[in-house]
Order: structure tokens, then C-alpha cells, then sequence
């Protein structure tokens, strides 16, 4: 795992789980290199075994700011509000879908992911409505990662550090977008958003 986004923290620390049997395949490796070796990082001899190397001391910090307000929310309210969050974003994507082109990557609403929704918007959609908000509106969009037509797909997180206004002004900029491209949609989908987030 890492520490940017759920963990908002910037990229740049990479976090490594591993159990007694990878340990045992660790141990009968011949020869592992220094870096990859996690070994020193797991109990190492001198601080600086941790990182195999100098410490990345601003993202420590900020990771454990980072913790700190997650236990200060609480994990549960942190899951929940990632749950609602994700459930505001796919019930304005069902309404914009009707009469529109745009379609979420997992119909199945019990297999999407709480923390990032991709979108298919169709041809190349995803890059002029990315461009769009982004010239315009100052928004990124995320890209279409591993998805062909790259241009078709975008991607909007709900996770770590990310509330309802935040959410509103991603979908309001979306709805910009779509209007300033003539691109045929269904109305109400901040509206039937915001009813998520109320709570309705």
C-alpha cells in the first residue's frame, strides 16, 4: 500500500505487510538486493534501516497528522462517510446516464469501490471533459488508468480528506462541463447528490 490518498499523505512512502511464510521464502532466497530487502525495515539495527536510507521526515509528519485526524473522526464515521460520499457521486451518474452517453465502469452498485469511481463517458469524452474542468474550472479529473480508449474514462476519488462541498463541486463542475460541451445528459444529478448527502 502507500500513503497518498486514503492516507492523504503526498506520494512517497510505501507501506509492506507480509506473514510468516514470505518471511521463510525471504530466508531461503540466496540473494535479495539491499532496497527491496525488508528485512533491516522490519527490525532494523539503526533508525535509518527503515527507509535504506535517508528518512522522507516531511511525509512522516504528515502521515502522522494524517492518523491523527482519522482517529480523531473515527474509523467508522471515516468508512461511512467514504460509503456516502461514493453513493451521492453514483446517484448523480445515474441521472446524468439517462439520455446521456456517460455510464459507470461497474454496474453493480455492491461492487463498486468506496473510494474511486470510474466512468466511461464514451469517445473521447473523458479527455474533453478532463480538459474542460481542468482549463476552466481549475478541477482534475483523475485519468482512465489501464482502460482502452484511455480518452473515454475518468476517474473521481471520494476518499481520505474529501467532504460533501468538496463532492458537490466536482459533480457542479462535471454538470458545467457536460453543458459547455453539448453533451446530452439527464437533469437533477447535483440535486439527487445533495439528497444523498442530507441524507433523503
Amino acid at each position: 500500500s502507500a500513503c497518498q490518498k486514503g492516507l492523504m499523505t503526498p506520494p512517497g512512502l510505501g507501506f509492506v505487510w507480509f506473514n510468516d511464510r514470505a518471511a521463510a521464502v525471504r530466508r531461503a532466497m540466496d540473494r535479495v538486493s539491499v532496497y527491496w530487502d525488508w528485512t533491516n525495515r522490519a527490525k532494523p539495527e539503526f533508525y535509518y534501516q527503515y527507509w535504506d536510507g535517508t528518512a522522507p521526515t516531511h511525509h512522516v509528519y504528515g502521515l502522522r497528522a494524517a492518523l491523527d485526524m482519522i482517529f480523531e473522526e473515527g474509523l467508522d464515521q471515516v468508512w461511512a462517510r467514504h460509503e456516502t460520499l461514493a453513493r451521492s457521486v453514483w446517484a448523480a451518474f445515474d441521472r446524468w446516464s439517462n439520455g446521456g452517453p456517460m455510464r459507470l465502469n461497474v454496474a453493480d452498485p455492491a461492487h463498486r469501490s468506496h473510494a474511486v469511481t470510474a466512468v466511461e463517458a464514451g469517445g473521447d469524452l473523458g479527455l474533453r471533459l478532463q480538459a474542460f474542468t481542468e482549463h476552466t474550472l481549475g478541477l482534475t479529473l483523475g485519468v482512465g488508468l489501464g482502460r482502452e480508449p484511455a480518452e473515454s474514462f475518468f476517474r473521481i476519488g471520494h476518499m481520505g480528506h474529501v467532504n460533501g462541498h468538496m463532492i458537490l463541486g466536482v459533480l457542479g463542475s462535471i454538470e458545467a462541463g457536460l453543458q459547455a460541451l453539448g453533451v446530452p445528459h439527464g437533469a437533477g444529478a447535483v440535486e439527487t447528490a445533495a439528497g444523498v448527502l442530507s441524507g433523503r
